[in-house]
């Protein structure tokens, strides 16, 4: 489209009137705001510490209260990239789980597709199992809960989420269990980017783990939800590789 930008893929969260353009703005509307109270007290504890201990002290209690309060509010904005930028994070989890688990002999295939489901961000095979991994960004001020094991965002449930995410788990494993011959279950779990999470996390509802990205990759090296040997990941990957094809087109095996 003539106008629209080469480098940037055209999306909807670019466009003015979005949550995520609204969200820029106020956050640049508010910078004059926390600039203005970094201010204040990085002054007041200057001169606070100063009086009590000594003027070194209270020089250095100023520099790490300011540190303190620039990372605290570069953390939350940080934590809404994704979001901010209209994904959904897997890309993220891509590099995260190349520079982790692929490392310790798991194999990940990215951006299958699950036949009646759609495609699968990413299905890691592992000596701990199989996993169907999602990946969801949402607005940093969304409120992700679990109630009476159901899963909530702002208080509303995501049966169309869930549904859709353990039904191409469950299909998933039907396919590559009849492509290898050998039983396989595949473990439905969800990346969370943004978003304001319970503190105790990972926490599963409605069948599925949800978890921030790293601590969900965490989760899965400590919970292994079957025994795989190398071989059995290579088997496992190579039928997954054919039983869940790349955009639709199938692969016949050699």
């Amino acid at each position: 489209m003539i106008g629209s930008s080469i480098y940037l893929r055209d999306r909807v969260a670019f466009t003015g009137g979005t949550p995520q353009a609204v969200y820029e703005e106020l956050w640049q509307r508010g910078r004059k705001g926390r600039l203005r109270m970094r201010a204040i007290l990085t002054l007041a504890t200057l001169v606070l510490c100063g009086a009590l201990v000594n003027p070194v002290f209270g020089v250095v209690m100023a520099v790490l209260v300011a540190a303190a309060d620039t990372y605290f509010h570069w953390r939350g904005y940080n934590a809404a990239s994704v979001w901010r930028r209209g994904l959904r994070g897997e890309e993220r989890m891509n590099r995260l789980l190349r520079w982790t688990l692929e490392r310790r002999g798991h194999r990940v295939l990215h951006a299958r597709t699950v036949p009646g489901h759609g495609p699968a961000d990413e299905l890691l095979v592992g000596p701990g199992g199989v996993y169907l991994i999602h990946n969801e960004a949402w607005h940093p001020e969304a409120e992700i809960s679990h109630h009476g094991g159901k899963l909530f965002i702002d208080g509303r449930t995501q049966s169309k989420l869930v549904a859709g995410l353990t039904g191409a788990a469950g299909t998933a494993g039907r396919l590559i269990s009849d492509q290898g011959g050998v039983l396989v279950k595949v473990i439905p779990v969800l990346a969370v980017h943004g978003g304001k999470l319970p503190r105790r996390t990972p926490f599963r509802a409605d069948g599925i783990t949800f978890a921030p990205p790293f601590k969900l990759v965490r989760w899965i090296r400590r919970n292994p939800s079957a025994v795989l040997s190398p071989e059995e990941v290579e088997t496992v990957a190579r039928a997954a590789v054919h039983a869940l094809p790349i955009g639709g087109r199938t692969m016949t095996s050699a």
